[in-house]
C-alpha cells in the first residue's frame, strides 16, 4: 500500500477542473488561483498525485463507516476533508484508546493502516461519530444539554435586561456578521463555539492567553483555551480591536491569505464582517471608556478564530487564538498534546496540536448542507446564569488545561 497523504488521489479520479474541486475551501486571498492543497501543519503545497488503485476510497470509505468522516463521499480524492478525518481517527486511537504510538499527522502509513485494519475486523465506530438525534436528549451529553441551556438563558436574559454593549450592536443599520440578540441561534442541528472572556479590563501590554473556548458538535464537549483580546505588541496600530460580546456567524477559511510562507487553516467572519470596539484611549484594555466611544462604524473581516502557537504567547491582534498545548475531550480527560504541538510556523514533525482537533471536528461533523457555524463570547461573570458553573468555572478549567494536569 502507498502513503496515503493529502493531495493522492485513485487511478482515473483526478478532478477535471482543479480550482473548480478546490473552490469550497480556496475562498481567501492567494488560494483563489492555487491548484493545489494547503498542508499547512508542513507549510507546503500538494500537488494532486496519483495513487494506484482505489487506496483513498477505501479509506474514506472506512472513515465514514467509523464515524469520523460522516459528511463527506468516497471520491477518492485526499482532500481537508479525508485529512480532518485521519487525524481525528488519529488522535481518537491516541487518545480514547491510549495507544501512544499514534501520532495525529493525517498520514496514513503503515502505523495508521494497521490500526484501521483492526477497527476494521472489530466493526468498531467511534463515539465521536455515532448517529444522534438533534431534536431529542438521547445521544446527547447531559453537560452539551447544559451548555445550551445556558446560551438559550443567556439570550433570554439579555433581551429582558438589554447590556449596553448589545444595545449597540441591535442600533448598527449596516450588513453585519454580528448578529442581534434576538436573533441569537442555539439549534443543537448547528456547530456551536463559546468564547469566555475574562481579565479584558486588565491593561496588559503582551495579554496572556487566559481565556477558555467551549465547542459543542454533535451532542458533545470539547474545551480549549487561549484568548479572545488582543496584544498589542502583535498589533500594528495602537488602538487594536477587541470583539463585540455575542453572537457572530463564522465559516472555513485561512488565516495569513497573503503570506506564501505561513496560510494555514482558519475560521473567518462568514461574509460581511464582524462589529469591534477599539481601544481608544490605548490602555491596552477593554473599559468603560472604550464603549463608551462606540463600536467601529466599519465592519471586520480579519477578526478570524486561529492557531495560538502552544500558549506561551498569544498570537491575537485582535482575533480569538485557541492554544496547541492541550484540551479537554468529550469524556472531561485533559489531553497532552505537547509532545507534538508545534510553538510556531514550519517545524519538522510538528503540528498544530489541540487546534487541528477542534478545525478538524468541525470541518467534519458539520452538517453537510452548511458551510457556517456560530461563535457566541460572554464574559465569565455570564456563568453566573447557571448555579452549577459559577465564575470560577473558566479559571479553573483553565489552570487544568494550562498546567496539562491529566485526569
Amino acid at each position: 500500500m502507498s502513503t496515503l497523504l493529502l493531495g493522492k488521489f485513485d487511478s482515473g479520479k483526478k478532478p477535471p477542473e482543479l480550482k473548480q474541486f478546490l473552490k469550497p475551501y480556496h475562498m481567501d486571498g492567494l488560494l483563489l488561483d492555487k491548484q493545489s492543497f494547503r498542508d499547512d501543519d508542513n507549510t507546503k503545497w500538494r500537488h494532486f498525485s496519483e495513487a494506484p488503485g482505489n487506496q483513498v476510497a477505501a479509506l474514506q470509505e472506512f472513515l465514514k463507516a467509523a464515524g469520523f468522516m460522516p459528511r463527506a463521499t468516497a471520491d477518492g480524492v485526499f482532500g481537508y476533508v479525508t485529512q480532518a478525518g485521519t487525524r481525528l481517527f488519529q488522535e481518537y486511537v491516541r487518545t480514547i484508546e491510549g495507544i501512544s504510538e499514534m501520532v495525529p499527522d493525517g498520514i496514513v502509513g503503515n502505523t495508521t493502516m494497521k490500526h484501521i485494519d483492526r477497527w476494521q475486523a472489530a466493526g468498531f465506530v467511534s463515539e465521536w461519530g455515532e448517529c444522534w438525534d438533534p431534536n431529542g436528549p438521547g445521544n446527547r451529553s447531559p453537560e452539551y444539554d447544559k451548555w445550551i441551556g445556558l446560551l438559550e438563558k443567556a439570550k433570554i436574559h439579555y433581551l429582558q435586561n438589554p447590556h449596553p454593549i448589545l444595545t449597540q450592536v441591535s442600533l448598527f443599520n449596516k450588513p453585519t456578521d454580528t448578529r442581534k440578540v434576538s436573533e441569537w441561534e442555539f439549534d443543537p442541528k448547528e456547530v456551536h463555539l463559546i468564547g469566555i472572556r475574562r481579565a479584558q479590563d486588565s491593561r496588559q501590554h503582551k495579554r496572556e492567553n487566559d481565556d477558555i473556548f467551549i465547542l459543542l458538535i454533535n451532542g458533545l464537549v470539547f474545551k480549549f483555551w487561549g484568548s479572545t483580546d488582543p496584544s498589542q505588541s502583535l498589533s500594528d496600530r495602537k488602538d487594536e480591536a477587541f470583539l463585540v460580546e455575542g453572537q457572530h456567524k463564522y465559516r472555513f477559511g485561512w488565516h495569513k491569505i497573503f503570506n506564501e510562507a505561513k496560510i494555514y487553516r482558519a475560521l473567518k467572519p462568514y461574509q460581511n464582517g464582524v462589529l469591534v470596539y477599539r481601544d481608544r484611549d490605548d490602555d491596552n484594555a477593554l473599559t468603560e471608556t472604550d464603549l463608551k466611544s462606540g463600536l467601529d462604524p466599519v465592519t471586520n473581516n480579519t477578526i478570524n478564530i486561529h492557531w495560538s502557537g502552544i500558549g506561551s504567547t498569544n498570537f491575537s491582534a485582535g482575533c480569538q487564538v485557541i492554544a496547541g498545548r492541550s484540551y479537554i475531550n468529550n469524556r472531561d480527560q485533559v489531553i497532552d498534546c505537547s509532545s507534538f504541538a508545534a510553538a510556531s510556523y514550519g517545524i519538522p514533525n510538528k503540528t498544530k496540536g489541540a487546534y487541528n482537533v477542534l478545525t478538524d471536528l468541525i470541518l467534519c461533523y458539520a452538517r453537510p448542507d452548511t458551510n457556517y457555524m456560530y461563535y457566541t463570547l460572554g464574559r465569565e461573570e455570564s456563568l453566573k446564569l447557571d448555579a452549577a458553573l459559577g465564575t470560577d468555572y473558566a479559571l479553573e478549567t483553565l489552570e487544568r488545561m494550562r498546567h496539562i494536569k491529566v485526569s
